[in-house]
């Protein structure tokens, strides 16, 4: 489930083979589930609560370009439906950014991910494009029916290192925490446009999706200029984690041309992530001879 292009209709595909081959979006009885806009999204998780299917959007008719233009929406559609049939699924009203929200130096919100709160709420936490340190995400709210977006600049802009970057949220029954993984900068690079320092890939853990811990480093290059990893999407297995990385890393034909295109598709493994703390993080710093400064 996605857009047809950059900008595109918003489709869906089923296959019936293991992925071998799909359907093909060509109408509102086939995959074609809106066609009325220009729409965005990212690779988030798609969720199951209370009977229905959850998945987080964008359409891009806010105006005034990147990433002024982006408002946030929900869909979803109850488990028993057939998925290809447009009429099955319904949207929340579409939220465009305020740009007297955080005093001046909020830019836009875009790639948000459909998750449950502890209380059994479902939110909508997006990727928050700001000027200064320190970084944010959204929670937007939506109604249980899934019609109605709210949200409250007052108190739904919380701080979370990376929020300024592509993050994916998914929750871990065992550990009873929430989890991702995220492009924190640290002191040392913030300088430099938020969004776009993407050379550390760090674990984050949070009880609540409002108060997040940095738990480890992950992924680390100096550079910050044509180095990234970033756009991860990742799986729980059993005590690990496994995850494939956008990466902007070095290459016999001279490397990226900058961090945010990457020459790489990158997968890698973290063993007994659940055990990860601080003190980890710490050591690995210390063992680079840097300063774990967030």
């Amino acid at each position: 489930m996605g857009t047809s292009a950059g900008g595109g209709n918003i489709v869906i595909r089923r296959s019936d083979d293991g992925g071998h081959t799909w359907t093909t979006p060509r109408d509102e009885h086939s995959g074609l589930l809106r066609n009325d806009a220009k729409f965005h999204c990212a690779p988030v998780p798609v969720i199951v609560h209370s009977g229905r299917i959850w998945r987080a959007m964008e359409d891009m008719m806010g105006g005034g370009g990147w990433p002024k233009q982006f408002r946030a929406f929900m869909m979803s559609a109850t488990e028993e439906a057939d998925l290809l049939q447009a009429t099955n699924w319904i949207s929340s009203q579409p939220l465009a950014r305020n740009p007297d929200w955080l005093p001046g130096q909020f830019n836009g919100w875009l790639e948000g991910n459909a998750v449950v709160t502890p209380s059994g709420e479902l939110v909508d936490i997006l990727r928050v494009d700001c000027l200064r340190p320190p970084e944010k995400s959204a929670i937007v709210r939506i109604s249980p029916d899934g019609r109605l977006a709210s949200f409250d600049p007052a108190k739904d802009f919380i701080d979370m290192p990376g929020g300024c970057k592509k993050f994916t949220i998914r929750y871990d029954q065992r550990s009873q925490l929430y989890w991702t993984l995220a492009n924190p900068v640290l002191r040392q690079h913030s300088s430099k446009p938020l969004g776009m320092v993407r050379n550390l890939l760090a674990l984050e853990s949070s009880p609540d999706l409002r108060h997040w811990t940095v738990r480890s480093v992950v992924l680390y290059h100096p550079d910050t200029e044509r180095h990234a990893f970033q756009y991860v999407d990742w799986l729980f297995d059993k005590n690990d984690l496994i995850l494939v990385s956008r990466t902007a890393f070095d290459d016999e034909a001279g490397g990226a041309v900058r961090q945010h295109d990457a020459n790489y598709l990158t997968y890698h493994e973290i063993k007994n992530f659940r055990t990860l703390t601080m003190e980890d993080l710490a050591a690995a710093f210390r063992a680079a001879g840097m300063p774990a400064d967030f």
